[in-house]
């Protein structure tokens, strides 16, 4: 399972359903995102997913975590959501 990235100019209603999709065929879902407004963006999709969810009968809970990320050789702080049915 890979990580989903969101950048500030991403697509919330995008975002929304890779993580819908993710957290259906995983059962969990890992999004990543590095400055304020592309931690906007997936608190928005956060959102959008959770409606998608509960659609199927998914309740979904997510943690966020701190990460270090290494990006062009210089370490920059993520917000991670670890996303997963409650």
């Amino acid at each position: 399972m890979e990580t989903i990235k969101v950048s500030a100019n991403s697509r919330t209603s995008a975002v929304a359903g890779a993580i819908a999709g993710v957290v259906r065929e995983h059962k969990r879902a890992e999004v990543q995102a590095i400055g304020a407004g592309a931690v906007n963006q997936a608190i928005k999709a956060l959102v959008l997913a959770t409606g998608y969810l509960k659609g199927d009968g998914i309740h979904i809970v997510a943690v966020p975590e701190f990460v270090d990320v290494e990006i062009d050789g210089k370490v920059r702080t993520a917000i991670k959501l670890v996303i997963e049915p409650r």
